[in-house]
């Protein structure tokens, strides 16, 4: 159990019948009255985001997650194929398992397989990734002066606004959080 004033973003509570993942959450102290917390959660299986009121102390049940770090192999048909870097086991994830980082998974990436009472519920990947640039357009002359951005696809097929000189074939740090351009490596 864990007092509702301990919430964090991205904590697991196990709710009535559900997992539900803490997006958001606020500290309401009124004038007048008792303290609250008003959060925002999103169901784990269904993606269903509600918003819920929680009295100040008030005690909820903490989900226990298992995190397995594995190894992105290959795609096999809608499959996505991962390895245990322990048991060495592969495990077949679809792509509604691994939600939206699936842009910037790339072969042989580690990544972490969050999993509950054995059933995997999501995929963590590291915050940064380095990825090709495939395709972008050619930087026009004139228009470096203001610092703009240009359109620019990565070698995953995630699309990221890049500065003008990044050209095709440069490697580029990405953060995934926030889907931003963060350095030429």
């Amino acid at each position: 159990m864990i007092s509702v004033n301990d919430f964090k973003t991205g904590l697991t509570l196990q709710l009535d019948n559900g997992l539900w993942s803490v997006v958001e959450f606020l500290h309401v102290k009124p004038g007048k009255g008792a303290a609250f917390v008003r959060s925002k959660l999103k169901n784990v299986e269904t993606g269903q985001v509600v918003e819920k009121t929680f009295r100040a102390g008030e005690k909820v049940a903490k989900a226990t997650l298992d995190r397995r770090e594995m190894q992105y192999l290959y795609k096999e048909g809608k499959d996505y194929v991962m390895m245990d870097n322990e048991s060495y086991e592969q495990t077949q994830l679809t792509e509604s398992q691994i939600g939206d980082s699936i842009k910037y998974l790339k072969e042989n990436m580690n990544v972490q397989v969050l999993m509950h009472d054995g059933k995997v519920i999501g995929v963590d990947i590291p915050a940064h990734v380095e990825l090709e640039v495939v395709d972008t357009p050619p930087a026009e002359k004139g228009n470096t002066s203001q610092g703009g951005t240009k359109p620019a696809t990565l070698e995953t097929g995630a699309v990221v606004n890049v500065p003008f000189f990044v050209v095709n074939g440069d490697i580029i740090r990405v953060d995934t959080r926030s889907n931003e351009y963060l350095d030429r490596c």
